[in-house]
């Protein structure tokens, strides 16, 4: 049996394979693998400056899935700046930044937020390409939202009201406009079909939504007309080329793993696949060509919206949490739900994802506390478990808490593992045997500096 391997970068033929002890007979080709960084949790766990770090090391940073849901908040030289459907690769000057197959995109939230990196002055048009399978959304995707959304009354699942969930509805059922439309003669007599479509689905849910079409559209069309001035590709042969020419490429998530689809706390969710399957269908990469997956994860618990969350904390502690970590929505600006971290729920993401190296964030919200706690299992009907559940409301599961002595020190200023108390590194340690994954990295603050490697 001929295996295929990586190794050094290079790809060898082998014809036996011992246990960690493979043996090379000669050189294949020179190829390299995609690595990718997802969030564990429910979103919000600070992917957008852990990939703005990594970025140096990559040629490429891809987009998969999601759209102008995403919030990625970068902070480098006193500058911030929030990113929603463009890579956090962009700031960089020497990666290539690719939008998937698997993303959707709004043209005119799009086009604004290329005008938000005029001030920065970069060659977006030479850094910036898109997938022509990437499905876009239209103004009455954002409008059968809202009246979706409304017709729930007290059972909103907690939709961005960006047109998200409609997009997607409309690319499983087929009936999506997609970036390669655009190069179509016909393409607008296609979206006048779908909004038309869309129009009489308002209707059906028979909320009252204010709103002009006729502006919406213009301002669409508008949008369109810049969003043709990028490069389109065939992005499934981009990444095939680039593997084989010995690129480097970070894939990165939107939304955290338990917002998945098929594996969050449905329908608490959101519309697309954010685990690393979801990789491979948002940018037609192979699985066999996935070498590292960086999970990352804040030292708490954060969840924007409705759902379940039973390590959520209702009284000062949570408040205080929430003040010191600005747990805010970076696009919406809705307050963060906050609790302890929920261990059960992190075990669950990390096997679903195959995570390989972990990166813990905000351990410097923490400093202070009187004690920390982690849910490291749940009463659930009357049984102690370790696993996640099918449910997780309230009703059904109890979450059981470990504690452990917090640390005092401000850790904002630190800038290595050395400097750090014994307190943090006993809850570091206490985390890496539990998950049986190295958490290599650990953010201190939100800047670029703020970032320590272990």
């Amino acid at each position: 049996m001929f295996l295929i391997l990586p190794y050094l970068n290079t790809r060898y033929i082998f014809t036996e394979q011992k246990y960690n002890q493979p043996k090379a007979i000669g050189k294949y080709i020179t190829i390299m693998a995609v690595d990718l960084l997802l969030g564990l949790q429910w979103g919000d766990e600070g992917k957008g400056k852990i990939v703005d770090v990594l970025t140096a090391d990559y040629d490429i940073i891809a987009r998969f899935q999601g759209g102008p849901n995403a919030g990625h908040t970068l902070e480098f030289d006193g500058i911030k700046h929030v990113l929603r459907t463009i890579p956090s690769g962009i700031f960089h000057k020497t990666a290539m930044n690719v939008i998937g197959n698997g993303v959707v995109i709004d043209p005119v939230v799009f086009v604004k937020e290329l005008e938000g990196l005029d001030q920065f002055d970069i060659d977006y048009k030479a850094k910036l390409i898109i997938s022509r399978k990437a499905h876009l959304i239209l103004p009455t995707h954002r409008l059968l939202d809202a009246a979706s959304e409304a017709s729930k009354g007290k059972a909103k699942i907690g939709s961005t009201l960006k047109g998200i969930g409609p997009t997607y509805m409309d690319k499983t059922g087929r009936n999506g406009i997609r970036i390669g439309d655009l190069e179509m003669k016909d393409w607008k007599t296609k979206y006048r079909q779908l909004a038309n479509k869309h129009e009489s689905m308002i209707s059906f849910y028979d909320v009252e939504i204010q709103y002009d079409l006729d502006e919406m559209e213009a301002e669409f069309y508008e949008a369109v007309e810049r969003l043709k001035e990028l490069t389109f590709i065939d992005s499934e042969q981009y990444f095939h080329e680039a593997l084989k020419a010995g690129k480097t490429i970070l894939a990165e998530g939107a939304q955290g793993s338990l917002l998945d689809i098929d594996f969050g706390t449905y329908p608490f969710v959101t519309s697309s696949n954010t685990t690393a399957a979801g990789a491979c269908t948002g940018l037609g990469i192979a699985p066999n060509k996935v070498k590292e997956v960086y999970g990352i994860f804040k030292a708490y618990t954060t969840r924007v919206g409705s759902g379940p969350f039973p390590t959520e904390l209702f009284d000062k502690v949570g408040v205080e949490m929430a003040k010191i970590g600005r747990e805010f929505g970076a696009v919406t600006g809705r307050p963060r739900r906050c609790g302890w971290l929920d261990l059960v729920a992190l075990k669950y993401t990390c096997e679903v994802n195959g995570v390989t190296q972990l990166n813990m964030m905000k351990g410097d919200v923490l400093s202070g506390f009187s004690t920390l706690k982690v849910c490291t299992a749940y009463k659930y009907k009357g049984e102690t478990i370790t696993h996640l559940p099918y449910n997780i409301e309230p009703e059904n599961v109890t979450p059981i808490y470990t504690s452990f002595p917090c640390w005092k020190e401000d850790l904002t200023k630190m800038r290595a593992a050395s400097e750090f108390p014994k307190e943090l590194n006993q809850y570091i340690d206490f985390l890496e045997k539990e998950l049986e994954i190295p958490i290599n990295i650990v953010s201190v603050g939100p800047d670029r500096t703020q970032t320590i490697h272990r």
